[in-house]
């Protein structure tokens, strides 16, 4: 057998691989292999068409609603209103608000007039329905009354009367709710009305209690031992 000459070598091999890429992109020479390969393309197609579906079916996508405007109502009321707009709401929070009525919502969130989808949770912040108790500061026997009364107002407390009794003028000796002398530490209901207990100027020696009655010292007496005493200044 006679060799090739290289030249015809090198001229052969091109035209056999282009022979050869021509013969696998031919659809007739192979198209079981490319009827595969579409089948493969049109299932991958309708998997992610699916998938996609199924996920705007699932997340209810452009199937929204507008939060109503509940505050300030009851919580039976709100679940009402909310519920006739496809939305469920719970009691998230609660805080003290005393010039609303106990119950109502302070607010919520999502806020009115937001979008959310359908079954979406509101949560509420609603007002405690019970008056949180407080510490009354400690004003008895360091206080002044303006003092003392600075300190209680600023805590959300209302005094309604000053009780004299004896001691330093305008000295804070004791604080009282519903007539019961406060202990220090001792918690009352927020906004409650306290009596203070204030000195009036009078000594221990001035003022006589009785019974739990203040009785004063008879003027006339008072002035009888004054010119005792006036009169024994003379031995």
């Amino acid at each position: 057998m006679l060799p090739i000459p290289a030249r015809k070598v090198v001229t052969l091999l091109p035209n056999r691989l282009l022979m050869t890429v021509r013969g696998f992109f031919s659809f007739r020479e192979n198209r079981f292999f490319w009827l595969n390969i579409i089948a493969m393309t049109l299932v991958v197609v309708v998997v992610i068409f699916g998938v996609l579906k199924g996920l705007d079916i699932y997340t209810r996508h452009g199937d929204a609603v507008t939060v109503p405007d509940v505050k300030g109502m009851g919580v039976l009321e709100a679940r009402q209103i909310l519920e006739q707009s496809d939305l469920k709401c719970v009691v998230a929070d609660s805080n003290y608000v005393g010039t609303l009525p106990a119950g109502c919502i302070l607010d919520y969130n999502p806020t009115a007039g937001q979008k959310v989808k359908r079954g979406h949770i509101i949560y509420l912040n609603i007002n405690t329905l019970s008056v949180p108790l407080v510490n009354v500061p400690d004003v008895a026997d360091n206080s002044s009354l303006r003092q003392a009364e600075a300190r209680l107002l600023a805590a959300g407390f209302r005094i309604s009367q000053i009780e004299s009794v004896a001691g330093e003028k305008d000295w804070v000796y004791g604080v009282k709710y519903n007539g019961q002398r406060l202990m220090i530490g001792e918690k009352v209901p927020i906004n409650s009305t306290l009596s203070l207990m204030v000195g009036s100027g009078a000594t221990v020696q001035d003022s006589l209690s009785v019974d739990g009655i203040e009785v004063k010292p008879d003027a006339s007496k008072q002035s009888e031992k004054k010119q005792a005493s006036d009169d024994d200044s003379w031995f």
